[in-house]
């Protein structure tokens, strides 16, 4: 698909699954797919995913009048249905597929070294010890240059192990505060997709 761009939320599949703070990723993917109608039942190279146009409308500029016709970019909406830590499994062979240049690549998914409810777009970079991003770097060969959308969880409180916090679903107070996170993140792959990386940050890193 030329000029098609991956937008790859990262989770674990599963209805026990779906409310977990390491589903951030999937949650947001479909909050993009309900926006913009696009299906995500196909399946294919260990992901469910659909394709689809996503549109702005821009503001007419004085006397530019064709300034406010919609602009369109063709997009890829992915989930791995390889549990998170194998989820390059899914994402490289279907970015092969599709021919998809990893500069077009950009990942979604939950931080525990990221303050809760905060929220953070990077060009590229490290896994940072994030394994779904580790895995993804190594099935593009070693391939660092591509976006992330991070989401804050913060770390566990008391006792807690990182592993059983992660797999916790949101307590009602937090939900309410994710389900604008989640929105807000939102906002910010369609700014990326059209106004590219540093302009998503300058808005979204605050």
């Amino acid at each position: 698909m030329a000029d098609v761009k991956m937008i790859v939320g990262l989770g674990n599949p599963g209805p026990q699954y779906a409310r977990n703070r390491h589903n951030l990723g999937f949650q947001v993917i479909d909050i993009l797919a309900r926006r913009h109608s696009i299906d995500l039942g196909r399946s294919q190279n260990k992901a469910r995913f659909g394709d689809g146009w996503i549109s702005r409308r821009r503001t007419p500029e004085p006397g530019n009048p064709l300034g406010g016709l919609p602009e369109r970019q063709k997009v890829l909406l992915v989930k791995p249905i390889t549990y998170m830590n194998n989820s390059g499994e899914a994402v490289g062979p279907l970015m092969r597929y599709f021919d998809v240049d990893v500069a077009n690549l950009l990942v979604i998914h939950d931080d525990l070294d990221l303050a809760s409810i905060k929220l953070r777009l990077r060009p590229g970079g490290s896994s940072g010890g994030q394994n779904g991003i580790k895995s993804i770097i190594q099935h593009l060969g070693g391939a660092q240059e591509f976006g992330r959308v991070r989401m804050g969880i913060g770390r566990p409180p008391g006792r807690i192990s990182p592993a059983d916090y992660v797999l916790q679903n949101f307590s009602v107070a937090e939900e309410e505060e994710f389900s604008i996170l989640r929105e807000t993140a939102a906002d910010a792959v369609e700014c990326w997709l059209f106004e590219g990386i540093e302009a998503a940050m300058n808005r979204f890193n605050g």
